[in-house]
């Protein structure tokens, strides 16, 4: 644990100190973000702090090879983690920041997230096995993994990507996703006697570091945003962490049998349900118009809730609260052996947060109502933002 811990550390520290340097470079670079009609920030607002998030992952990654025990890890097997995470992140790095500054075409974008696949996938970051119903593992031959590994990075990329639109909506359900596949990896490896040193694991904790350093810079109001340099990045490690855990577990010494061996493949879509349930009714909605699937709106979820009242942050919170509980679930019944106690939870706390979602912009239209002034303390949080964010 201390190996992990460090290097959550690192990547967290890094990433947080290189965040100003990066804020005046975009300055300087011209990639900011003019407020549109979609858009809640209400002034021009830095891009690019994936470069930061970027930084911080490669920091932690030398820490981690110059660890003993981590470096064997990282040295021996099949997978060449750090060079395929290295390359592919760089490759994604260098089309965001394309997008960040002359908004590219999404052919170029989806290009480039395929070609990072193609990385993963010559370094050894494969679906090689998926499981079946009675227990047993399926081997995928190339002709089934590579297009599904493919289709798992690209998937995960833009669903990341999707849900970039509120002031620290991204980092934190992404940060919340990678505690939940580390605790996931690790817990599990220590209560079957396996060793808690692994690829899958070590990605996971990266991510969660280079998130939670980001986070204090892009929480409402965010003073940077990561762009889409960021937003492909973190997707691009969550699909990586997922991908290497997929089949890393033999469901013949897991204490729960076969639930565990899912975990991997319901993880992810679990506390990504939100973003990927809004990036599919997008395409529905965008393609039943009769446009672009990626042509932009103003109907995503989180649109949605500063709709029925609810502020920027009140909303962000919100989705943490829903990704959380969905991961937290997951990963209590692959852990502990009692299921019912933990959906017995899980379902209490669902039911609570369904009530204070519902009751809160309630009390705030009462609040407007009974101010003659007509000032809005429940809106999109735009007028704090005026007041708070640093001039650029």
């Amino acid at each position: 644990m201390r190996e992990y811990l460090l290097t959550i550390l690192v990547a967290a520290l890094v990433s947080y100190v290189l965040t100003p340097s990066v804020r005046r470079f975009a300055v300087w670079f011209g990639a900011q973000a003019v407020p549109r009609d979609r858009d809640v920030h209400v002034i021009p607002t830095p891009r690019l702090g994936g470069l930061a998030m970027f930084g911080g992952m490669v920091a932690a990654l030398v820490v981690a090879t110059g660890l003993p025990e981590m470096r064997k890890v990282l040295q021996d097997g099949d997978i060449t983690v750090a060079k395929a995470l290295l390359l592919s992140g760089g490759l994604i790095v260098l089309v965001g920041i394309a997008d960040d500054r002359w908004e590219v075409d999404a052919l170029t974008k989806f290009a480039g997230q395929v070609a990072a696949a193609g990385i993963f996938i010559m370094q050894g970051i494969q679906i090689y096995v998926i499981p079946l119903p009675n227990g047993e593992s399926l081997s995928l031959p190339p002709a089934y993994g590579v297009p599904l590994t493919v289709f798992v990075v690209v998937a995960t990329i833009n669903a990341v990507n999707f849900i970039d639109g509120l002031d620290g909506l991204a980092a934190g359900v992404v940060g919340i996703a990678a505690l939940a596949l580390f605790s996931y990896a690790y817990l599990l490896s220590k209560a079957n006697g396996m060793t808690t040193l692994t690829s899958a694991t070590l990605t996971a904790a990266v991510l969660f570091g280079i998130c939670a350093g980001f986070l204090p810079h892009n929480f409402s109001p965010a003073r940077i945003f990561m762009g889409d340099t960021g937003s492909m990045l973190i997707g691009l490690l969550l699909s990586a962490s997922t991908i290497m855990l997929t089949g890393q577990f033999d469901p013949a010494v897991l204490a729960n049998g076969l639930f565990p061996f899912w975990v991997p493949l319901l993880l992810v879509p679990a506390v990504a349900a939100v973003p990927f349930m809004d990036m599919l009714l997008a395409v529905w909605r965008r393609t039943n118009q009769g446009r672009s699937p990626f042509s932009p709106d103003k109907q995503h979820l989180h649109h949605r809730l500063l709709q029925l009242g609810h502020s920027t942050r009140r909303a962000v919170l919100i989705m943490y609260f829903w990704v959380g509980l969905l991961a937290s679930g997951l990963v209590g019944l692959a852990i502990f052996d009692a299921a019912w106690i933990t959906l017995g939870v899980t379902l209490v706390v669902a039911v609570g947060g369904v009530v204070l979602v519902l009751a809160g912009p309630g009390r705030g239209r009462r609040r407007r109502r009974k101010d003659p002034s007509g000032a809005d303390d429940a809106g999109d949080g735009a007028e704090s933002a005026m007041r708070t964010r640093m001039p650029v």
